[in-house]
């Protein structure tokens, strides 16, 4: 057996300094994400379940199966944004277990801003109907939302990928097969009236949820007619009169059980696939300790991965060959996956090596994992002599082509054209997480600085350069950081090391039944 053995020694003074740098990134991340579990914060927290409401996390856990894990994408999106008054942008989205069957779920928090819909909502909502799509899972909207935000209008009303974008995957799905279905707890306003509007069933609650396209406020400006919620969107109305609502709920406890049985209901085959798995040999908690924060110092990728597989065991493909790229096959709880990880820069020999694993890969129908720690392809005269335009682009055209599911995982630096030949966000990976370490940018800050400054230089002052230096330094630092990444939706969460392994298992066992493409798959030698 190909077991990996480790070089590690947790008792070296290298391991502890490493180790103990990141585990101050790693409490940093931790307290971001506690705050960002508080929705709209204490007084809008009392205000909601003063009316008899349940905050919107606690709605996903009644909902899902006893003991059902969930992962959840992005929560840190918007954070740094808006004075950090939008956590979550004001939806949660993620995959969970409901009456055994894995559906995406997407949840309105309106502690915040009354779930209104500003430009990272629309994102962090249109990305998780773009998973649900590709791996043809059930969409349950949890609706209590005010609609598009009117101050963002221009960000969120006119282009394909705003709220209008969502719709139009909403009906989509629905016409491929793809259930969707509602609960409306509260206001679904506007633009957001569509959503339980197109969903294929919907249950309401009676005294809380409204569907309307304008409420009394706007009713009145434009007509002058006052009338209450109730009378204009409320359960009642559509339950008995209107049938936009399928089921009337008399409270939200009552509604989320009606939703559990339209989805035993929906004698959906989708299933979280799950296999017998053996735990890796090496200790998953010595992550840290490997990698540090310092993405300076190098460190082994295959000591990473020998800590994430099952058993340790890692069948490598060529080692002895353009050895800055890491491949080969292995089982991460139970599913066979094909893995590619960096070891330094990419290399001509390298790009072909890739090229040439994904299309074996892509032969036997196993999914792709990439885990970048990656400051790009190798540049000069030699590099440029040895062809690595040409290689580089094998191994791109390969990523980009391949019709196996496709993880990343950026567990260091994702710097230049290295992004895109391992698979980053423009490459459509089905999942791509990030690590509190990581950095992602065109290229580092110092690089960038030198470039830059350079140009300048004869022209200012010496002083001036310095300032300029330091300004580049600066938005470099900012900008590659994990967290104006997740922010922005570049990625679909930050996760934690010892995570890692837990994470990708139900992510391979949601795409473990990839409808798979039986057409010709080539090998060959690049």
């Amino acid at each position: 057996m190909p077991v990996l053995d480790s070089a590690v020694s947790p008792a070296s003074p290298d391991f502890e300094k490493k180790r103990g740098a990141f585990d101050k990134a790693l409490a940093t991340f931790r307290e971001r994400l506690a705050l960002v579990a508080e929705g709209g914060g204490q007084k809008a927290r009392e205000r909601h379940l003063s009316r008899d409401k349940i905050l919107a996390r606690d709605r996903i856990d009644l909902l899902l199966d006893p003991g059902a894990a969930f992962l959840e994408l992005s929560p840190l999106a918007a954070y740094g944004l808006y004075d950090n008054q939008v956590p979550a942008a004001a939806i949660i989205t993620g995959v969970g277990i409901v009456e055994g069957v894995p559906c995406m779920i997407i949840a309105n928090d309106p502690t915040v801003k009354g779930g209104t819909f500003y430009s990272e909502t629309v994102k962090k909502h249109y990305r998780a109907q773009e998973i649900a799509d590709a791996l043809r899972l059930p969409v349950i909207y949890l609706v209590d939302c005010g609609g598009a935000n009117l101050s963002q209008q221009d960000l969120v009303f006119p282009d394909k990928e705003h709220f209008g974008g969502t719709f139009w995957q909403q009906s989509r799905m629905s016409a491929k097969g793809i259930p969707q279905l509602s609960v409306v707890f509260g206001p679904a306003t506007a633009g957001g009236a569509y959503i339980p509007a197109l969903s294929d069933e919907v249950v309401m609650v009676k005294g809380h949820g409204h569907i309307f396209l304008g409420g009394p406020p706007l009713v009145k400006a434009a007509t002058k007619e006052e009338v209450d919620a109730d009378s204009l969107g409320g359960a009642e109305l559509h339950t008995f009169e209107t049938g936009v609502s399928d089921h009337i709920a008399y409270d939200e406890r009552e509604a989320l059980g009606k939703m559990r049985d339209i989805v035993r209901s929906l004698n959906s085959q989708k299933k979280l696939v799950t296999r017998d798995t053996r735990p890796p040999r090496l200790d998953p908690d010595e992550i840290a300790g490997i990698i540090g924060d310092d993405l300076k110092v190098p460190f082994d990728i295959r000591e990473v991965i020998g800590r994430l597989v099952d058993d340790s065991d890692f069948q490598q493909f060529k080692p002895d060959y353009g050895s800055s790229l890491v491949c080969g096959f292995a089982k991460l709880h139970g599913h066979p996956v094909a893995i590619l990880a960096n070891n330094g820069v990419l290399f001509a020999d390298s790009a072909v090596k890739g090229a040439h694993f994904i299309e074996l890969a892509d032969q036997r129908q196993i999914p792709l994992l990439f885990l970048q720690n990656i400051t790009g392809f190798m540049i000069g005269l030699e590099s440029e002599r040895a062809g690595i335009a040409k290689h580089s682009s094998k191994l791109v055209y390969a990523v980009s082509n391949a019709r196996v599911p496709k993880l990343t995982v950026v567990v260091g630096g994702s710097y230049g054209a290295g992004n895109y030949g391992m698979c980053g966000r423009g490459f459509r990976p089905d999942f791509l997480f990030t690590w509190p370490n990581s950095r992602t940018a065109v290229m580092g800050g110092e690089t960038a600085a030198g470039v830059l400054t350079d140009l300048q230089r004869g022209r200012v002052s010496d002083d001036e350069l310095k300032k300029i230096e330091q300004g580049i330094l600066d938005q470099f630092e900012e900008q590659s950081s994990p967290y104006y990444s997740t922010a922005r939706l570049w990625d679909d969460g930050i996760i934690e090391p010892g995570q890692t392994r837990d994470v990708l298992g139900f992510c391979l066992g949601l795409v473990a039944d990839f409808e798979k493409d039986t057409g010709p798959r080539p090998v060959y030698r690049m």
